[in-house]
């Protein structure tokens, strides 16, 4: 309902004129009643508080699509963008430039590498000789006289083929009637891992090595070994896998028991389709852990990605072992097994941290400069890190290096204050921008883990 203001009195002639006659405008004077008065205060404060909160909710809903714009642009980036993570940053103009012009592949005017030498493949000597009327001159029909010694040459060749193994076991009658023994005998058959399997070990080996070592698809295997005259469907395959299982089980034991000794660590997981029915699971998702060390490197495959999983695995962590270093990412799997195994110091990749970062560049181009800058300090760190690792003695202790070691070792440790520093600074920034406090925050949260190389240089920056 629409309220109607009182009559209102504007006797502009009781202002005071100027030369012309007229009043001017900030000397006019209104003159209202108390009800008009009133009335219009309140107006003013009805109208004041219903734009208030519509500022908010527009800001807000400002917030939201800058928000969800920088969503599409991150998922856009993952369909259709590059893969790669190599650094480009965009110019004056806004487009993105390398980092560096250097060129993929041999630099013009830096001396090659050679020929690798094969000294430890055997050879076979080959002798191509001319024809008996090459040897002679086809004018006059002399022959040639040959020189001291031939020209030699090397050419390095493979030749794979396939055969089938004839195994022929004579046989003996018995003829004491007194021995304890057979009434024929014969030698001991070829061992197979299978019983009455038609393929002996040799092949089961190309299978496992060219499955597990070279990652190749069960099918491009049978159509290889088609090729070579061997008919070998995948489904034998796969039964056959199934079968040496067992066989291998005690190996896969010993390697763990192996690892469980040592002190330095990689981890990570990643998703692996199974397609294998499970009761209880839905979907064929499962997760490829791996868990290297300087001598054994580990897969297990699990249908979950819970921490039950490092968990199980670091069960039989030898007890002696004090300080070991798991080096992965951020995951809160790891943060669960270091609260089980106090001896396990967690170290953090900078590549992740850095990869959050650039993220946010590509999603937030209105922050891309200061973005760029966390990026720099990143690159900065990773160099000054490799320019101390060049001049560490790793048979020394830390604090009886070399003084070019501890130069660098300064030079590193100033690099990582300033950034700790700076990003305290900017966490304590009362309205920060919702895409840096999120980085930020982690970077804070994580920062001993991504500090642990400082004072253990055995230690990498990345996985």
């Amino acid at each position: 309902m629409e309220r109607t203001l009182p009559h209102m009195i504007s006797p502009s002639e009781l202002a005071p004129g100027d030369e012309t006659g007229t009043t001017p405008f900030a000397q006019q004077t209104v003159v209202l009643t108390k009800q008009a008065s009133i009335e219009l205060k309140w107006q003013a404060n009805y109208w004041r508080a219903q734009y208030e909160p519509l500022v908010e909710r527009e800001a807000a809903l400002k917030a939201e699509i800058e928000a969800s714009q920088a969503t599409i642009r991150d998922l856009t980036q993952r369909l259709y963008g590059t893969k790669s993570e190599k650094a480009t940053r965009p110019n004056t103009a806004g487009e993105p430039t390398s980092a560096s012009p250097r060129k993929r592949g041999q630099q013009p005017g830096r001396p090659g590498r050679g020929r690798r030498a094969c000294a430890t493949l055997p050879v076979v000597d080959e002798v191509r000789d001319l024809s008996t009327t090459e040897k002679r001159c086809p004018s006059c029909g002399e022959a040639f006289r040959p020189f001291p010694g031939p020209e030699a040459c090397t050419i390095i060749a493979v030749q794979v083929q396939a055969h089938v193994r004839r195994i022929q076991r004579p046989r003996s009658p018995k003829v004491c009637r007194y021995l304890h023994i057979p009434g024929v005998v014969t030698a001991t058959p070829a061992p197979r891992l299978m019983a009455k399997s038609t393929f002996g070990v040799s092949v089961w080996t190309e299978v496992v090595l060219d499955k597990y070592l070279y990652g190749r698809p069960t099918a491009r295997l049978c159509q290889a070994l088609q090729h070579q005259g061997v008919p070998l469907s995948p489904g034998t395959v796969t039964d056959g896998l199934r079968k040496i299982t067992p066989l291998v089980e005690p190996v896969v034991q010993a390697l763990r028991e192996c690892q469980m000794g040592e002190k330095l660590f990689h981890g990570d997981e990643t998703r692996r389709d199974v397609f294998a029915e499970m009761a209880g699971k839905v979907g064929h998702r499962w997760y490829l852990w791996v868990t290297r060390s300087a001598s054994v490197i580990f897969f297990p495959i699990a249908p979950s990605r819970g921490a039950t999983v490092p968990k199980d695995h670091f069960a039989k962590l030898h007890t002696h072992l004090v300080q070991v270093v798991l080096v992965c990412d951020r995951y809160s799997a790891y943060k669960s097994l270091a609260k089980d195994h106090t001896e396990i110091v967690l170290v953090y990749c900078w590549a992740h941290v850095r990869r959050d970062f650039l993220n946010a560049a590509r999603s937030w181009p209105e922050l891309a400069p200061w973005m760029w800058k966390w990026i720099e300090d990143i690159q900065t760190l990773y160099r000054l890190n490799t320019a101390r690792l060049a001049v560490w003695d790793a048979t020394v202790p830390l604090n009886h290096q070399a003084p070019a070691f501890v130069a660098r070792q300064h030079d590193l440790t100033t690099h990582l204050g300033a950034m700790q520093s700076r990003c305290a600074m900017y966490r304590q920034e009362r309205h920060l921008h919702q895409a840096k406090r999120p980085i930020l925050e982690s970077l804070h949260n994580h920062w001993g883990g991504l500090t642990v190389f400082l004072t253990r240089p055995e230690v990498a920056l990345g996985q």
